[in-house]
């Protein structure tokens, strides 16, 4: 178990917290977070992307000339893809981009994510994250107390059993700012945020959730 300092809404420490060894100090595999990032942005594509083929273009029923005598090299339509206004040849067709990832490789991949923000001090346990009013004011100044300088990319992950409605609320329109439950955490958006905060109950639960099986 690691020990880690547990913060207020105004960077205050307010005590300290035990947490998984096995999830929050894990050898950092890099594959494992290149084939989930790989995994979720895939999943992301439409892959409605579509070209015709030399059997879909309009045009070209009739040989162009005749097979022999011609000197040229034969050909059979002005469709064929060497032709402009042709058909296109191995060109893309709609299909899904997504691919199996096992579990163990997922749930790899947010250790090594976790702890690599804990290894670059930028995770950050917060004692909670209760608003009594809707203010987007107050949780900018909860952000200014962590920001002293530099781009706001910030993900916040709290426990459904916390009230947390009215901290959402405020913060869901401020530029670089997510709020996600432990259920919802993923690889995106853990690697993208320069600042990962934990609520207490969150931090907890997720060390029980990914401990090594």
């Amino acid at each position: 178990m690691a020990k880690f300092d547990v913060y207020d809404l105004s960077a205050n420490k307010v005590g300290d917290i035990e947490l998984a060894d096995s999830v929050y100090g894990s050898k950092i595999n890099e594959q494992a977070i290149f084939d989930a990032l790989l995994r979720q942005q895939s999943s992301l594509r439409q892959g409605t992307h579509k070209v015709k083929t030399r059997s879909e273009v309009s045009g070209g029923g009739k040989k162009p000339f005749r097979q022999k005598g011609t000197g040229r090299a034969r050909q059979g339509s002005i469709r064929a893809v060497q032709y402009r206004g042709g058909g296109i040849a191995f060109g893309p067709t709609p299909r899904s981009h997504t691919f199996k990832l096992n579990r163990k490789v997922r749930r790899l991949a947010l250790r090594s994510g976790l702890s690599q923000k804990v290894q670059e001090e930028k995770l950050f346990v917060l004692d909670s994250i209760k608003f009594e009013n809707i203010k987007t004011a107050q949780f900018k100044k909860v952000l200014d107390a962590f920001y002293k300088e530099g781009r706001v990319k910030a993900l916040f992950v709290v426990d459904v059993t916390e009230e947390y409605e009215n901290a959402y609320l405020s913060g869901r329109n401020i530029e670089g700012v997510e709020m996600v439950t432990v259920e919802g955490l993923n690889i995106f958006d853990l690697v993208n945020a320069n600042k990962l905060f934990l609520t207490k109950a969150a931090a907890l639960k997720i060390g029980e959730v990914l401990a090594d099986e």
